[in-house]
């Protein structure tokens, strides 16, 4: 590419176009490289923002499973009018891993009136693939009152996870 100018100058007076160089505009080496590494940087915050919303919507499974053994505990409850002696079978809790599950499932009674229904994040023997990191995702629940609240910790620090208190 010619500047337009500059050639009719250079045609007024005599040259030859042969010798006008051409504007030439390029890309450094190390612009280039800048531009990588920004990129890179990126795509591994994308990365680590994806996979961690890949783990959230598997929640999905631990929130179907709770609440179906939170209207079994309130089933237990009215039946009985305590949950003392509530069993894992009661709620069809299984604190095991299978391949069928990402989480496994635990029952905490805390006193007649309330009850703590866990789901574990399986980081081995579950369905795959399995955390790295393993999280208990968990509800209190209160059926004399019919209340409910959501929790959920890392294990390794008990930071909370997915925004919710731990």
């Amino acid at each position: 590419m010619y500047c337009i100018n500059k050639t009719e100058e250079l045609m007024k007076e005599g040259l030859p176009l042969l010798h006008v160089k051409p504007l030439t505009r390029a890309f450094t080496l190390v612009e280039l490289i800048i531009v990588v590494i920004i990129v890179g940087i990126l795509a591994s915050l994308g990365l680590t923002q994806y996979n961690l919303m890949v783990e959230k919507s598997r929640t999905v499974e631990a929130k179907v499973r709770i609440g179906t053994m939170r209207n079994l505990a309130y089933t237990y409850y009215l039946e009985n009018g305590t949950l003392t002696g509530m069993q894992y079978t009661d709620v069809e809790a299984n604190w095991v891993c299978s391949s069928s599950d990402f989480y496994r499932y635990k029952v905490w009674i805390n006193s007649a009136n309330s009850v703590r229904l866990d789901a574990w994040r399986c980081t081995s023997g579950g369905k795959s693939p399995n955390a790295s990191r393993e999280y208990n995702y968990y509800m209190w629940f209160y059926p004399g009152i019919g209340g409910s609240n959501w929790h959920c910790y890392y294990t390794d620090d008990t930071t909370p996870c997915f925004g919710l208190p731990g």
